[in-house]
């Protein structure tokens, strides 16, 4: 199933994606009158009734119910945590070698990640941002996923079972804030915490069933095997595969869960994919030639990121302006 949370007469709903439209919830049905992450707890109520209503809807019913140009938010806007993950090698490796720096052997040893901003969450569209972040502001292609039940001291070998969704994740950064903060050896802070966005949609395992591949060797948990594309003012500047996390979302999971309880609605991400930042791409470029020019994003860019069975995520930053 996909879903989407929309807003409408200044009220957040939930909306089912099929067949290209996107169709209310509630209106079809009263007891489906909840947020995302309620109907993903309650997923052994709520589902049997969506999936009945696909079978209505293949029959030409609920035309009444299809939404027109919805102002999407992110699925999940309201999460009780974001967390974000380390996950992907070539990024950690690269970034480590075009700093002159050795790769580090922890990585092999425990997935590692940071709490975020919960609160500055996104979906699709406009994203305001202050000077300061738009010095050497970057963009991040990662993949995100929602919990749907709650657990603690959860195994890797039955994480996914706790996975409710996946979306596409574009972790803002500035990186001149980042690096400043953590000549400190604390953070990152304020370099991550004024803008997340995901979506467009929340996608459930079972529409990922025909991308599953195998781990990499000495991992465990579901892995997917997805494009994952960016550009920039529709010039694209990354390209990477979902397929390619070191560690699992599962092995992940296990790690986080480590005498903590996970809830409904927690969001992970999984960190940059190989080439999935300027910050990795600019030092790659200086490393291979000292007159490389670097990019950052400017104000009123457009990023456009899209990942297979995820959709495409399009967001624009701007210049924020208290007059």
């Amino acid at each position: 199933m996909k879903f989407v949370t929309y807003i409408e007469q200044q009220q957040e709903k939930v909306g089912l994606l099929y067949q290209d439209e996107i169709y209310d919830l509630s209106f079809i049905n009263s007891e489906l009158q909840k947020d995302l992450i309620q109907i993903l707890a309650d997923s052994d109520f709520t589902f049997p009734i969506i999936r009945l209503i696909q079978k209505e809807i293949n029959l030409g019913n609920y035309q009444n119910a299809i939404v027109k140009n919805p102002q999407l938010l992110a699925p999940i806007p309201h999460p009780p945590s974001f967390r974000d993950a380390y996950a992907f090698r070539q990024h950690v490796e690269t970034s480590r070698m075009n700093r002159g720096l050795e790769m580090i052997p922890e990585f092999d040893e425990i997935p590692v990640f940071y709490f975020s901003n919960h609160q500055a969450i996104q979906g699709p569209g406009k994203v305001y941002a202050m000077p300061h972040h738009f010095n050497q502001m970057d963009f991040e292609l990662e993949v995100a996923i929602v919990i749907k039940k709650e657990g603690i001291n959860i195994s890797a070998e039955n994480a996914d079972e706790y996975i409710g969704g996946f979306m596409i994740l574009n972790d803002l950064s500035a990186r001149a804030l980042q690096m400043q903060e953590m000549k400190l050896n604390l953070g990152p802070a304020k370099g991550k915490d004024f803008a997340s966005m995901m979506g467009p949609y929340l996608i459930t395992p079972d529409e990922l069933e025909s991308y599953k591949v195998a781990p990499k060797e000495g991992h465990v948990g579901n892995c997917y095997d997805l494009e994952m594309t960016c550009s920039v003012n529709n010039i694209e500047v990354s390209r990477g595969n979902f397929k390619d996390m070191h560690w699992t979302f599962a092995e992940i999971i296990e790690r986080i869960s480590y005498g903590v309880k996970l809830f409904p609605g927690d969001i992970i991400g999984s960190g940059t994919v190989g080439t999935g930042c300027f910050l990795e791409l600019n030092g790659t470029g200086k490393r291979l030639d000292e007159k490389y020019n670097p990019q950052w994003l400017q104000p009123n860019d457009i990023i456009e990121m899209e990942v297979s069975g995820l959709g495409k995520l399009t967001n624009s930053v701007h210049l924020y302006n208290d007059n």
